[in-house]
């Protein structure tokens, strides 16, 4: 008797390949403009990304904002920006994917040639790429007895969009010289036709106060609404926000001695979640006359659980790329950001700052870093991604040429549910079983064997097993003996 197949299609979109990929940007100012250079601060954009014919194409914006000192010693500033292009080759990228793009600033320094200054800046880019396809698996099999099991399959819904975040406040400041925001969602849902989001943009302005340079932070709440004709049922969902643009208007109220700050900020917002689809699929099955192969396939889905948020202090010895002594009275920490890796227990790498002091009555700026690590309880090892801010930074002299630091972060971790599906999705059909003529057999099992086990290496039905072993208690202890009785032919 030959079996007979029944088949279930769908299609669901999952993520087929992912890349990284690196640029150098540069900006060149011209040195009137420029003087001593103290600061540079590039902010980076993505403008577009697309997949072609085995290539990944994707343009973006860098804006750089230089401080400098002029020839009275005052700090000012000029902002350039460059559009800039670039692109990854690989066989697995077809026009029909869908693509993301991250990018972000690795590095940068600053040289002087001849009458100008150039900023280089090396531009990260990590690329994800997403693509439909079908899937197929048997969800019953006439002729053979089959173990089907209820199960859950999982299809993978991008979204992605964009949404203004305005605010305006009082700084005791007379001048903001350069922002500097990092976005950071805290909260990420779905429902019916809109995905809603909830974050916290830190903001640091390195600011002018008595003629001397400030650092001032700020932390800006911010809720969007992002429509998404894909979503449905109530969702959780991982999304990742990119400062697109950021603007900073200053109104100086020489009275009060403060500055009104009008800020805005575009925040660019790519994410996912899971649809669910409650199916009936055979995880094992046998032929009663006959030996069938099963061929399976493998689906693992990170389902987003949840957002833990950590907020942390770290402080130690930092180094500095400039000789410091008690000559040079510090100003302030301007710019912080934090780079890092995850380890088992949470994370660790270092924060760089540029140091701005004050030494034979001129400003001077310094690279500094601080290493640091972190443990980050309650974290699974599933965690898709990790953001760290720093919303404020001090560095101290604590003995001559050793300068300490202390730093407050905040942290926020997307942590997952690995969801693991494995079904049948082929049957083939293979030799005649050869059975017992014997109208009654006895069978010694092997200890730990449930009934499925025990049926199917009996090639008889469970139904069949029970009936007439009733008093049997699985899984076996191996000292049972099995009874079978079959039926005689005719």
């Amino acid at each position: 008797m030959s079996v007979n197949v029944q088949e279930q299609t769908g299609t669901y979109t999952r993520r087929v390949a992912e890349a990284n990929a690196q640029s150098i940007v540069e900006i060149k100012f011209s040195a009137q403009e420029a003087g001593e250079a103290v600061a540079i601060e590039p902010q980076i954009s993505l403008n577009s990304c697309e997949v072609s014919s085995g290539r990944f194409n994707y343009g973006g914006r860098l804006v750089c904002t230089l401080v400098y000192s002029d020839g009275e010693g005052k700090l000012c500033r000029v902002q350039k920006g460059a559009e800039f292009s670039h692109y990854i080759d690989d066989d697995k990228f077809v026009p029909a994917q869908r693509g993301e793009c991250t990018l972000k600033c690795e590095s940068s320094r600053i040289k002087r040639e001849g009458s100008s200054w150039i900023v280089s800046v090396v531009v990260g880019a990590e690329i994800a790429v997403y693509d439909e396809t079908q899937r197929s698996f048997v969800s019953a099999i006439d002729g053979a007895v089959c173990r089907t099991e209820p199960a859950k399959l999982y299809s993978m819904v991008n979204f992605s969009g964009e949404s203004e975040v305005d605010d305006d406040f009082e700084c005791v400041a007379a001048d903001v010289l350069v922002p500097s925001a990092k976005a950071l969602v805290l909260d990420c849902n779905v429902r019916s036709g809109v995905v809603e989001i909830s974050g916290e943009i830190a903001l640091t302005l390195l600011a002018v106060r008595d003629n001397s340079p400030v650092c001032l932070d700020r932390v800006i709440p911010f809720k969007c609404e992002i429509s998404c004709d894909e979503a449905l049922l109530a969702r959780r969902a991982f999304c990742r926000a990119e400062v697109k643009s950021l603007n900073v208007n200053c109104k100086v109220n020489e009275e009060k001695a403060k500055c009104n700050v009008e800020f805005n900020a575009v925040l660019s917002f790519e994410g996912r979640f899971y649809e669910e689809e409650e199916v009936s699929l055979v995880a094992d099955a046998f032929g009663l006359t006959q030996t069938i192969g099963l061929t399976y396939s493998e689906e693992t889905a990170d389902v987003n659980d949840s957002i833990k948020v950590y907020s942390e202090r770290v402080n130690g010895a930092c180094a500095a790329k400039a000789k410091l002594d008690y000559t040079c009275a510090f100003l302030a920490a301007a710019l912080p950001k934090a780079e890092f890796s995850r380890t088992a227990e949470g994370i660790e790498g270092s924060i760089t700052a540029t140091l701005l002091y004050e030494q034979a009555g001129e400003i001077h700026s310094a690279e500094v870093n601080m290493p640091f690590a972190v443990t980050l309880s309650g974290l699974s090892e599933n965690c898709s991604e990790i953001n760290v801010a720093v919303c404020g930074m001090s560095l101290r002299q604590r003995a001559e040429g050793e300068c300490e630091a202390e730093a407050s972060l905040k942290i926020t971790a997307a942590d997952c549910e690995r969801k693991c599906v494995k079904y049948v999705t082929s049957v083939t059909e293979g030799e005649p079983v050869t059975r017992s003529d014997s109208a009654i057999s006895v069978y010694i099992p092997t200890a730990g064997d449930g009934l499925w086990e025990t049926a199917k290496r009996l090639c008889e039905s469970p139904d069949n097993i029970q009936k007439t072993n009733p008093d049997l208690k699985f899984p076996l202890t191996g000292k049972e003996r099995l009874i079978i009785y079959r039926s005689k032919q005719a």
